[in-house]
């Protein structure tokens, strides 16, 4: 709940520090003193739409704070935690209004966007005034109060529909972007298709394209490296026989070399190390000359084969041009390309799967969404009784309210259904949509109904705010406000905005808005009354005068609202438009 609100130089407030409980809290004062900005401050809090001309004349910035007792775990706690806010026992919420009409927020000492503090307000607060006509004409706030006086039921039946409804629509919308995409499948299909058939065809392996690239400088140069290695093998080797040349080459020279050496080494046995050396040269020599006369041999290619290496690497690179930038990338491409293509191909039997999927899951959302349809409807009549039974203890005997729970044309993320709250004015009049047959003050009565009606859901916010909930009505009318106002302050933190002390007389705290004028500028400052200062209060609200028959009236109206408070008006006998409290 709040403890605290502290308004500074907001519309014609210049300091005001509101120290708040549980219970019933009034505000009173004169027209003119700025009842309506306590209102507003508080809307400000909670998220509303700023406004340059708030701020007080004169002054650079208008600036409300409040303090919030909220327990851990609460939505408005962990959605400020979420901004970075301390951790404290108390949630302290800033809005600040610039005379040039910016607006700053701060929560829980760390600056944070406005929304915030509308994520915060949604479930702290329930501010209630000329905006609940703009608020009840929008069908998704009559399905959110249904919801909400349903309790643990509708949620339960809501969440399974969810459940079902987010999985239909995951199906459902992959499903159509598969339909959809089925031309350019297969148009990939056809281009994947002729790749691999191209890549099978030509049957490339690994490294191929850089093996035929050397053979072909090979085959390009073959008389150059032929005649090369065929003078180095005569060097080394010596004439053929039959050229009929006397050289017996390297080899024969280093064979002769080592005969003498090891003839000489008898007479020197030094000799015989350099003779096993010439040994081991000539076995080189052998070795290199019969190398070079294998790569002689190698050399011998069939004729053509430049023709057809040029001719194998020209298709390579019809698919390096496509594919890859060598073979290597190409083969790669290939083996993706074969993956893709069993997806691609695969997707037909997905769709077949998905398609049998969005019956079942069709079938499941409507059995979810006809049970939630049954709950609400069960509901529906529930509230409409508890909020017709307000009404009458409100001093509207002959309005009835019945809540329309009626099939939509398709299910959408909330369920099935569409929700209305009707009113019926009179015993024998039509049913009406209830924001366009209600006047001001009946509009501000049925919100006073619906709240105490739903007070005890588990998500009702613990703070209800109202402005001109007394609007239009007096007398018995206005004891009867007074009295549900308090029934609902057992339940939760009330504040009031009033000009009737018949509902000022049930306050457990009571505060006035005094305003002054300094012959230039209008100045008003709130503070708490209590004992006699609220009696003289009381007596101005009732006559407009502090004489002795005027307060000795408040004083009279203040002891039988505390006799009968002391019981809950919950039958005909206790309401008070049947007593006889002082009327004025």
């Amino acid at each position: 709940m709040l403890a605290e609100l502290h308004l500074h130089d907001l519309g014609v407030i210049e300091e005001a520090h509101l120290e708040l409980g549980p219970g019933l809290s009034v505000v009173t004062g004169e027209t003119g003193a700025g009842k309506t900005m306590i209102v507003t401050g508080l809307g400000l809090l909670i998220g509303q739409r700023s406004d340059a001309t708030l701020v007080r004349t004169g002054a650079a910035r208008a600036v409300v704070e409040g303090v919030a007792a909220v327990p851990a775990g609460h939505p408005a706690r962990l959605r400020a935690l979420d901004t970075g806010a301390d951790d404290e026992d108390d949630l302290v919420l800033v809005r600040t209004v610039s005379a040039e009409g910016r607006s700053r927020a701060h929560v829980g000492g760390r600056s944070a966007p406005v929304g915030v503090l509308a994520d915060i307000g949604e479930s702290l607060v329930a501010l209630h005034g000329q905006a609940d006509q703009w608020r009840l004409r929008h069908l998704a706030a009559h399905r959110d109060l249904l919801d909400r006086f349903g309790g643990p039921p509708i949620a339960a039946a809501l969440a399974s529909y969810q459940e079902v409804y987010a999985a239909h629509a995951r199906a459902l919308a992959e499903l159509t972007e598969l339909q959809a995409q089925a031309r350019t499948r297969a148009q990939e299909v056809d281009a994947i298709t002729v790749g691999l058939e191209r890549i099978e065809a030509l049957d490339p392996q690994p490294g191929e394209d850089h093996a035929l690239a050397r053979e072909a400088e090979r085959l390009t140069h073959i008389e150059e490296l032929r005649a090369a290695a065929g003078a180095s093998s005569v060097l080394l080797a010596g004439a053929d026989e039959a050229s009929g040349i006397d050289d017996h080459g390297i080899l024969g020279a280093v064979a002769s070399a080592r005969a003498h050496l090891e003839s000489a080494s008898r007479n020197d046995p030094a000799l015989a190390a350099f003779a096993q050396r010439a040994a081991e040269l000539g076995i080189l020599t052998a070795d290199l000359a019969a190398d070079l006369a294998a790569y002689l041999a190698d050399l011998d290619v069939e004729p053509g084969r430049l023709d057809q290496v040029q001719a194998r690497r020209a298709a390579l690179a019809d698919l390096t041009r496509v594919y890859g930038t060598d073979i290597t990338e190409v083969l790669d491409w290939g083996a993706a390309a074969a993956q893709r293509l069993g997806v691609l191909l695969g997707a037909e039997d997905r769709i077949e799967e998905l398609q049998a999927g969005v019956r079942d899951l069709d079938a499941a959302r409507a059995a979810a969404a006809a049970h939630l349809t049954a709950v609400r409807a069960e509901a529906a009549a529930g509230l409409g009784r508890a909020i017709s039974t307000e009404l009458a203890r409100l001093a509207m005997p002959t309005a009835t309210v019945e809540v329309d729970v009626r099939p939509l044309d398709q299910p959408g993320a909330t369920g099935a259904d569409e929700v209305e709250i009707g009113l019926r004015a009179g015993a024998d009049g039509p049913i009406r949509p209830i924001a366009r047959s209600a006047s001001g003050g009946e509009l501000s009565r049925i919100m006073l109904a619906i709240e105490v009606a739903t007070a005890a859901a588990a998500d009702a916010p613990p703070t209800f705010v109202f402005d001109e909930v007394d609007a239009g009505i007096g007398g018995r009318a206005a004891l009867a406000v007074g009295a549900r106002l308090a029934t609902l302050a057992r339940h939760a933190q009330v504040v009031v905005v009033t000009h009737l002390a018949q509902v000022a007389a049930f306050a457990d705290r009571h505060f006035v808005i005094e305003k002054s004028h300094d012959g230039q500028v209008t100045r008003s400052g709130v503070y708490q009354v209590g004992d006699e200062a609220r009696i003289a209060e009381l007596a101005r609200m009732l006559g407009g005068t502090d004489s002795a028959a005027a307060l000795e009236h408040a004083r009279d109206l203040v002891a039988q609202v505390r006799r009968h408070s002391s019981r809950p008006w919950d039958n005909a006998a206790d309401d008070p438009s049947t007593s006889h409290l002082p009327q004025p």
